[in-house]
């Protein structure tokens, strides 16, 4: 799936002045919620807003951005607890190179970069961290996973052989889509998985959303 598509998932980075007024543009930092007895701050939701423009080319409002940050805290927690490792440097790499690719030429991905306000480490800290969180919920629920044969063939026929038709286009071989169709299936139960663990993790912890009183 093109980096560009991926619904995701995140530097503009606000911080506390040195000194001096604050000018026109400059914003300071603060807590936008507390999860336990950590907190999220606006920087982080500027952070995965910036990110989201980057690689989406939009990003999500405020307020859905830290509903994922919340989420992301309670993924990370767990995987660090477990001593889930980093990604290996290549495939960073590899990722940040299909990224810059998905542009088209690296003049069109270095403008849209400096224009989100990530500079080169901080988008590698980033994609670094969506990728550890991404890893570690495939290594968590993707061995749990069971795609039935039957949801694989009704899924080609409801959405492989109905879409190729409204197009007019022949459609691929339930033999040659078999392998697409099953990942597909995977992933998203993997999500429906993650989505309810998470619910579930989320009704025991404490979590004050300032973000969210202060728009009231």
């Amino acid at each position: 799936m093109p980096l560009r598509t991926i619904s995701a998932l995140l530097l503009l980075f606000f911080c506390l002045p040195r000194g001096g007024d604050i000018g026109p543009q400059e914003i300071v930092d603060r807590i936008v919620a507390r999860i336990e007895n950590d907190i999220i701050l606006l920087s982080d939701v500027k952070t995965l807003e910036s990110y989201q423009k980057l690689v989406d080319g939009k990003s999500e409002p405020d307020d859905q951005i830290l509903e994922r940050l919340v989420n992301q805290w309670i993924v990370r927690t767990e995987a660090e607890a477990s001593r889930f490792p980093h990604p290996a440097g290549l495939e960073l790499t590899r990722a940040l190179a299909a990224l810059r690719k998905s542009y088209g030429s690296d003049e069109d991905f270095e403008k849209q970069r400096r224009e989100s306000g990530l500079s080169n480490q901080e988008l590698r800290e980033e994609m670094g961290l969506q990728l550890y969180l991404s890893n570690y919920l495939e290594s968590r629920f993707r061995p749990t996973v069971h795609i039935n044969p039957q949801a694989v063939e009704d899924f080609y026929g409801r959405e492989i052989v109905a879409r190729a038709r409204a197009r007019g286009q022949e459609p691929p071989s339930l033999e040659a889509a078999r392998e697409s169709i099953q990942e597909a299936l995977t992933q998203l139960e993997i999500n429906e998985q993650a989505d309810q663990w998470l619910k579930e993790s989320r009704a025991r912890l404490r979590i004050e959303k300032i973000l969210e009183k202060e728009a009231k």
